[in-house]
């Protein structure tokens, strides 16, 4: 009854719904769960991810078994939390342990596979996970502007392996109106809001999180820049997309 009921109102707005149902996605910037309070709390980011009942999550900023965070593997503290599947993407060696990105899901993926992407002040990645319907891919980029752009054709090299939808999410460190986005508009829709701050948390004067889509044109049903201005110091953002 439930995916007739979504399917009836598909038609009615205009859209349809991909594999029967929109997907939500959320990119999130978890400053390895320190809050702009200065407390640390792995539980309190997953719940805030988890009241927003995402599909996937593309997480930036995350320990594993570090010093820092006295040897918690925090990504899967965030996933205990929020109730999802993790995959950890190691960027650097950090404090005893690794330091990166990660992605949730409320489904297992069929494979992940990280690509290395250049960065002067620390090096960087993409971590991508195939599943049955779409490939999610989340990545923090560089800070310095030619490494975000010498990153531009390595992430299109992989959205061109496949066909499915492609979602790419995450802190881009760059401005709508930099070079890295033109470029990146090449062969990559943005779907979040380029209007709605993101950065810092308690008061957001800039856009540098960005949910964003390949391969096909998306059908974007809402997206938002979550109100949440204490877990860390990005603002979570999401997007709830349909696919032709």
């Amino acid at each position: 009854m439930r995916k007739y009921n979504i399917a009836f109102l598909s038609v009615l707005l205009g859209f349809v719904a991909f594999a029967g149902e929109p997907v939500k996605v959320m990119t999130y910037n978890v400053h390895n769960g320190i809050g702009l309070d200065k407390m640390t709390d792995y539980e309190r980011i997953g719940k805030r991810i988890a009241a927003e009942m995402p599909d996937f999550v593309a997480i930036q900023e995350v320990d594993s078994a570090t010093v820092r965070s006295k040897g918690a593997y925090v990504l899967a503290d965030i996933a205990d939390a929020s109730g999802m599947y993790h995959v950890f993407g190691p960027a650097i060696r950090f404090s005893g342990g690794k330091y990166g990105i990660g992605i949730l899901s409320k489904k297992e993926p069929l494979c992940i596979y990280n690509v290395a992407l250049p960065g002067t002040e620390e090096k960087r990645t993409l971590l991508i996970a195939e599943f049955e319907d779409l490939v999610f891919a989340c990545t923090h980029l560089s800070l310095t502007p030619a490494d975000r752009l010498a990153s531009v054709p390595l992430i299109a090299a992989e959205i061109s392996k496949t066909d499915k939808p492609f979602i790419l999410c995450g802190d881009w460190n760059a401005k709508p109106g930099d070079a890295t986005l033109k470029a990146l508009g090449e062969f990559l829709t943005v779907v979040s809001d380029i209007k709605a701050p993101t950065f810092p948390a308690n008061a957001p004067v800039s856009v540098i999180d960005y949910i964003a889509v390949g391969n096909v044109e998306p059908q974007i049903i809402s997206t938002e820049v979550v109100a949440e201005p204490v877990a860390s110091d990005h603002r979570p953002v999401t997007a709830v997309l349909s696919f032709r």
